[in-house]
């Protein structure tokens, strides 16, 4: 029986709370978490480690008046349950429930709609110009963390503050970990800071002399320039015109209460370092954080000395995503060439290369959050003689277009790209589906884009990527990979399609895992009379010219079956191709998904409301044809 939590319907509730309440809120906001992921899963390690900071940001601001702005948005769980959202929280994630990430569409609280990391900076500068452009007076709070200050975009905000001098804090959540381990320059500083906070309290015993002795500020500022120099070199954020305080333990309510509050009114730019302890509460998430990120459904046994303990929730199938696949073509092809390298952006374990890394260290880099500085990394590898692969999801690749076009195709650079989590994810919602690749990376000069229908195909794939010229791109969805076909390696060139039946009353096209449902459509089909032929063409880029061309001597009516948006996708090439050719009088019948911006919910559900099951393709057709009888 909750207590506290019942009573929260907004952050206004939280103000008459005792410190000990908040602490018994904090707890059993907690136990909702744990038990609201664990039947569907979700980003379970990050939210239970921001739930006391959370908590005290909402007691000190006055939301949505004040702003908070949250960065990444996978550590956001707390505050929807505080702002009106708590009785919701049970539908976190599932089709027409509440988004797993802040949402504008959801929440006046919610002021941007987020998913993708280091952005947060930008944002809050942005609300506070716009607030003393407009002579508002509200307080405008960014809650960075979870590896975020290791993309380019932090630091650049960080830039314009330092400069700008507006009035805003920013929360620097460090529980030393992105979604793996944090890496890099910026977390060994963060780390330095907290294994040695003398500098703190020098400052703090300087301004303690100040307020007595004011006619010796100048000469103290001297000192406090010279101790800073000495105990933390190069104070980072001092340097760049932001106040720095902390570190703080995250844990502490009552601590960060009154510290939030001594500074989210100072007229100037801050930031309060905090520490958190990603996965604090459930006994498996504290040791697996990275594990535990992201999480599948799993099963609560039980609670030992106030830590929850859980299991993920067995699945026993035979089927291989294909991730694991990627992974083990990545193994295969190192095994036999020392220059191909593995790059990722603070994703090992979630794009399959953590195996890479163990087994080749000294050819894996993970260069933090930094699409673009990942690309253009690759690019300078492939110049140096390497072959590098970059594992990026395609949602994060879209950050690093110009680095695609300037600075690895303009190049001749040879660079593939392993685009993981193309096509529909499901759960994660608009900000994560992988839908707009094929459209953005068709517009590269020189490029290749492709999509494997089982891991013998990847693994062709992946073996031409590596030795072409030029940007090379292999895209694959958060899916298993159906069994229907052989994992015989095929021999297939760039551009090469496969015919897998033939048919004359229509020619079916498709690619990458949309092959299954070409298959399935084809065989409803063949049930009303109707002969298709199922033709695999593996290449959105460039396409198989010479299958295309025999096709149209043989049928008029094409359809074309892709997991990504309508405009400028697979279908809008082969359209592309038929006006080239001048086959004016031939059908082509695009199965796409339309270009908007699609909520969360399952794959199989949103497959189905956008008519992209096999069931909603035949019935479609089949319309097609009876009024082409009809007509006749």
């Amino acid at each position: 029986m909750q207590k506290v939590l019942s009573k929260i319907n907004s952050p206004n509730d939280l103000k008459p709370l005792s410190v000990e309440e908040l602490s018994v809120l904090s707890e059993e906001v907690r136990q909702l978490i744990v038990e609201s992921v664990s039947p569907c899963g979700g980003h379970l390690a990050a939210n239970l480690g921001t739930v006391e900071l959370t908590i005290a940001l909402h007691y000190v601001l006055n939301s949505p008046a004040d702003k908070i702005v949250w960065d990444v948005g996978h550590q956001a769980y707390t505050h929807k349950i505080l702002t009106g959202r708590r009785d919701r929280f049970g539908t976190l994630r599932q089709e027409n429930g509440i988004s797993g990430f802040p949402n504008i569409h959801e929440s006046p609280h919610d002021h941007f709609t987020v998913g993708h990391a280091s952005t947060s900076l930008s944002q809050a500068v942005g609300l506070a110009v716009a607030r003393d452009l407009a002579g508002d007076k509200y307080r405008v709070v960014a809650v960075c963390g979870d590896g975020s200050l290791t993309g380019g975009l932090a630091f650049e905000a960080l830039n314009n503050i330092g400069h700008m001098h507006n009035n805003m804090l920013i929360i620097l959540n460090d529980n030393e970990m992105a979604i793996s381990k944090s890496i890099g320059s910026m977390s060994k500083y963060l780390n330095q800071i907290i294994t040695n906070p003398a500098y703190n309290r020098v400052r703090s015993d300087i301004e303690h002399t100040i307020r007595r002795f004011p006619r010796i500020k100048r000469f103290a500022k001297k000192i406090e320039e010279s101790f800073k120099n000495i105990i933390c070199p190069g104070l980072v954020f001092e340097e760049l015109g932001v106040r720095y305080f902390g570190p703080i333990d995250g844990h502490d309510i009552e601590n960060m209460i009154e510290t939030i509050k001594n500074v989210v009114n100072l007229e100037q730019p801050c930031l309060l370092h905090v520490l958190t302890k990603k996965g604090k509460g459930v006994h498996q998430a504290e040791d697996e954080p990275a594990s535990y990120h992201s999480s599948g459904p799993y099963t609560i046994e039980g609670k030992k000395n106030g830590i929850y303990i859980v299991n993920p929730k067995d699945k026993q199938r035979n089927e291989i995503q294909y991730t694991k696949a990627f992974s083990n073509c990545m193994l295969r092809v190192a095994d036999r060439d020392d220059k191909v390298v593995a790059i990722t952006a603070a994703m090992p374990d979630g794009t399959g290369l953590a195996e890479f890394s163990e087994k080749y260290p000294h050819r894996f880099f993970d260069v933090g959050i930094a699409e673009g500085h990942a690309i253009t990394f690759a690019g300078a590898l492939s110049r140096g003689g390497y072959k590098p692969v970059c594992a990026i999801y395609s949602t994060f690749l879209q950050r690093a277009y110009d680095n695609l076009l300037h600075d690895a195709a303009l190049q001749d650079a040879n660079v593939t790209l392993c685009l993981d989590r193309a096509g529909i994810v499901g759960p994660d919602g608009a900000t994560h589906h992988g839908l707009f690749d094929i459209a953005y990376l068709r517009t590269v000069p020189n490029s290749v884009v492709c999509a494997p229908k089982d891991e013998a195909e990847m693994q062709r794939m992946l073996d031409l990527g590596i030795e072409y010229k030029g940007v090379f791109a292999i895209r694959y969805p958060k899916d298993l990979i159906s069994m229907t076909f052989t994992n015989t390696y095929a021999y297939f060139g760039i551009g090469e399609g496969e015919v897998l039946c033939e048919g004359d009353d229509a020619a079916i096209l498709s690619l990458g895992n949309t092959v299954v449902t070409a298959l399935k459509v084809a065989s409803l089909l063949r049930l009303e009379g109707i002969n298709a032929g199922v033709y695999n063409m593996r290449f959105a880029k460039p396409l198989d010219a010479q299958l295309l061309s025999q096709l149209r001597s043989k049928t008029h009516y094409f359809v074309t079956i892709e997991e990504h948006v309508e405009t400028g996708g697979f279908g809008s090439a082969v359209l592309e191709f038929m006006s080239k050719i001048g086959a004016f009088d031939c059908t082509v019948k695009v199965f796409a998904f339309p270009n908007t911006f699609i909520q969360h919910g399952s794959r199989e559900k949103l497959f189905e409301r956008y008519g992209m099951d096999e069931g909603s393709i035949s019935k479609e057709i089949i319309g097609d044809f009876k009024k082409c009888k009809r007509s006749v």
